[in-house]
């Protein structure tokens, strides 16, 4: 497992490493990270320490739903803790067998409209302890066949810094092994989206066959730059670590035959060109990021690159 350093410059100039180490208490953790859930690990708050109920008898320290509007179950742990991935796991069996509590309140929470748009295929686990060791890891494979699981060890260096390292995902995949996925919403011209079908895997995606080519060249392009989880969703696909990175969205109506990718970078920082990037805060889009790149050739990946590097290098 990847130790994280952190070095601070001294007066002299030299840079001295600051020692890590853990919280006092597992809520002053949790307190932290709940007030600032969307932008540490891209979740929206939904209920802190849920009762599950008499006869299950847990109490589940953070429900969230996450930007791709996956069920999402939080467990924080001061330190070491052998049996956060069982406990974890126990709490993903009530939420499935509780799915309409859950949507009673997202709905009470956000809205209905979040409330109806729920995806049920994979449930997340985040755990967020001070160390994990290897059993912790060979513990979360147990659940790669319906849920993602996601290692997050943490550390405190004085009193205002917090760092969250994740060092360990189990993606997981649809019990069933295909899921019908649409490939966007319906064109200017009314037409019905095509359907994209995963026939295996989250990472093998059939696409439409006027856009396979061109989305083979943008996936290598995604994925040679970083190590990206591959997600299959209901509208689009997620290039995610803990947060999505990009959303490519499938256009192959003739009429505008495109692959459009959301990335997560600050429009502001980027020379808009017309018909290639656009800002698209405060305009409604399926999939997540603030800058949409419009790709319709190979050209278009390649000078997209860059763009996608910076969206990789700063998640």
């Amino acid at each position: 497992m990847a130790d994280l350093k952190v070095f601070r410059r001294g007066a002299d100039g030299r840079d001295v490493e600051l020692r890590g180490s853990t919280v006092a208490r597992e809520r002053e953790l949790q307190r932290r990270v709940e007030g600032a859930l969307e932008e540490m690990l891209g979740v929206r708050f939904l209920a802190s320490e849920y009762s599950t109920g008499p006869w299950h008898q847990g109490r589940i320290d953070t429900l969230g739903l996450d930007e791709d509007g996956v069920p999402v179950v939080i467990e924080f742990k001061r330190g070491r803790d052998a049996g956060v991935i069982a406990q974890a796991g126990s709490y993903l069996v009530w939420l499935l067998a509780h799915r309409h509590e859950f949507e009673a309140l997202v709905r009470r929470q956000l809205g209905a409209e979040a409330a109806g748009a729920v995806q049920w295929q994979r449930p997340r686990v985040i755990c967020v302890a001070g160390e994990f060791s290897r059993h912790d890891r060979a513990a979360a494979s147990l659940y790669q066949r319906d849920h993602r699981v996601d290692l997050v060890r943490y550390r405190i260096f004085g009193p205002d810094l917090l760092t969250l390292q994740l060092v360990e995902t189990v993606p997981g995949f649809s019990a069933s092994g295909a899921a019908p996925v649409p490939s966007g919403a319906a064109d200017e011209a009314g037409d019905e989206p095509e359907v994209v079908v995963v026939p295996a895997g989250p990472s093998q995606v059939e696409v439409p066959e006027c856009l396979r080519e061109l989305y083979g060249e943008l996936d290598e392009a995604l994925t040679a730059v970083g190590e990206l989880e591959v997600v299959v969703l209901k509208h689009y696909i997620a290039y995610k670590r803990l947060l999505n990175v990009a959303s490519v969205v499938f256009r192959p109506s003739p009429s505008h035959r495109a692959l459009l990718v959301y990335l997560r970078l600050d429009p502001d920082t980027v020379e808009l060109e017309e018909g290639f990037t656009r800002d698209v805060r405060g305009i409604g889009h399926l999939g997540t990021g603030d800058l949409e790149v419009r790709v319709v050739s190979s050209a278009d990946v390649e000078k997209a690159v860059p763009l996608i590097r910076r969206a990789v290098e700063e998640s």
